[in-house]
């Protein structure tokens, strides 16, 4: 475990990893894809009734251009949707890997987040329209600027939804998804082993 998450941590490569554990490069990389799907997170299957869930969509910059294609950051990416608890800041749900292009609104059903998550109030940015998530007020076609009441509630709606950005923030010093070099599979495992320990280090 402490080769995989030493892995993650660094993202160094396996041939200099590999000395640093008295193993050869082969052996690492048996460790790591044995070990890794072991340690992912387990989403939450049941949500209390005063629940609020927050999701956004992060891009991890990806090596294996067969799962992965250019998105926004310019550079061959994966799209993970993922959702926290608004009060915990625990992340409850990592939706499976899609190309680095598609965009939040189709990511957040056909990840499986969707599903996972089922009538539990969400709240989400402005990338998610039509998806029946909890989105901030926008203008209509000619109003100069929105009533008062909605610009409250799209101040209030940002700082609240600024908690998954702090989530992103706190994942991504695990230097793995700064630039990822596992195939297939292997990126979403390093996510959602990544949201693990995160929940785990919050949880104390």
């Amino acid at each position: 475990m402490l080769l995989v998450t030493t892995y993650w941590r660094t993202n160094l490569t396996l041939r200099q990893l590999a000395p640093l554990f008295g193993v050869s490069k082969s052996t690492a990389s048996r460790v790591i894809n044995h070990l890794g799907p072991l340690l992912a997170l387990q989403p939450r299957k049941r949500f209390g009734k005063d629940t609020v869930l927050i999701v956004d969509g992060t891009l991890v910059p990806t090596r294996d251009h067969t799962i992965a294609e250019r998105s926004k950051n310019y550079r061959y990416s994966t799209n993970h949707q993922v959702v926290i608890d608004a009060d915990t800041r625990l992340v409850v749900v990592v939706g499976r890997q899609l190309a680095g292009n598609r965009n939040d609104c189709k990511a957040w059903e056909e990840s499986g987040a969707k599903d996972a998550v089922g009538n539990t109030v969400t709240i989400a940015d402005g990338g998610y329209p039509g998806t029946g998530l909890v989105i901030p007020h926008r203008r209509e076609r000619g109003q100069a600027q929105l009533p008062a009441w909605k610009e409250k509630h799209n101040k209030s709606h940002k700082q609240v939804r600024a908690r998954v950005e702090h989530v992103f923030a706190r994942m991504k010093t695990w230097k793995i998804l700064r630039d990822c070099r596992l195939k297939g599979d292997g990126v979403h495992h390093a996510m959602l082993g990544i949201a693990r320990l995160h929940n785990l280090a919050l949880a104390g």
